[in-house]
């Protein structure tokens, strides 16, 4: 199943779970349980924009984006972090009225048994996302997948609150829930922000993929191959690799493009996806003049 389909299930699922805990907000009054329907408010709007993204990403590449548009569901995480932020706004502002006035709660089994239905679909949900945002290397389905699971979390603590408010009593407790439901939320929203601003500027690559270039390379080497200047990026989904292959300059052209090509394909069966970048250039050549000489050319 491809990255779009599990989106289009979340914002599904979303859908279905606004309308349980909304329903289980009516039943009981809680304002923690309002507080969970609010943020389910967030997932649907975060896996429709997720959606969006991870569909913008997936186009090929154009004359004004040569690279493509991978870094499109950087956006996504970002977006969604922002929507967390409003949703802890609001579920702070409601549980501060529900603390002025206090309220009693009613209709709690049917509150709970609602709650709980719609967090195994969260959970089951958020599981299967993750595993598999791990391996396409989705940020927009991983921030999904986190998102859902904090919402499972959230609903979780709020079940837990209403229950301790039947055999206690204190209906303070409900809304100091939901506040800390509201904290809770504000550290995944900062998280995913923290991580979609990072993912925008160019991140070398993971320490796992670095070492599986850097084994592949040393194969290859050998006292009239050598290989510098090597640098790693990542975009979205999308892998990159730079370096400078330095050979004999008497080689004729035909073998050290034959070399240029059998590393290029050891580096991307090494890492799958992998774009690799290789400028060939002789022995007595050092990476510094060739810098020194662009620098010269821009200028």
């Amino acid at each position: 199943m491809q990255v779009s389909s599990y989106l289009k299930i979340s914002v599904g699922v979303a859908v279905v779970t606004i309308a349980l805990k909304t329903l289980a907000w009516w039943f009981t009054g809680s304002v923690g349980l309002l507080s969970d329907a609010l943020e389910s408010l967030v997932n649907l709007a975060g896996a429709s924009f997720a959606l969006a993204m991870v569909t913008l990403a997936a186009q090929p590449p154009d004359e004004e984006h040569p690279y493509g548009h991978h870094k499109a569901e950087y956006f996504s995480s970002g977006f969604e972090g922002v929507l967390i932020l409003v949703a802890a706004l609001a579920i702070v502002y409601a549980a501060v009225q529900r603390l002025l006035h206090p309220q009693q709660l009613e209709g709690l089994g049917a509150g709970v048994l609602l709650s709980v239905v719609s967090s195994v679909l969260n959970g089951v949900l958020a599981w299967a996302m993750l595993r598999k945002a791990r391996e396409h290397r989705s940020m927009a389905l991983e921030a999904d997948a986190r998102h859902l699971f904090t919402d499972v979390w959230t609903s979780a603590g709020v079940v837990g609150g209403l229950i301790a408010v039947h055999f206690t009593g204190w209906l303070w407790l409900d809304p100091v829930l939901a506040i800390g439901v509201a904290l809770n939320i504000v550290r995944e929203a900062l998280s995913l922000l923290r991580r979609s601003a990072d993912g925008l500027m160019d991140h070398a690559l993971d320490p796992q993929d670095q070492a599986r270039i850097d084994a592949t390379l040393q194969r290859f080497r050998s006292p009239q191959v050598r290989f510098d200047h090597v640098a790693t990026r990542r975009a979205g989904q999308r892998r990159f690799v730079d370096l400078h292959l330095h050979l004999p300059a008497e080689w004729p052209l035909g073998r050290a493009a034959a070399m240029r090509g059998d590393v290029e394909r050891a580096l991307m069966d090494a890492v799958p996806g992998l774009r690799a970048s290789i400028q060939l250039l002789s022995s007595d050549v050092e990476a510094q003049d060739v810098m020194d000489e662009q620098r010269s050319v821009a200028s």
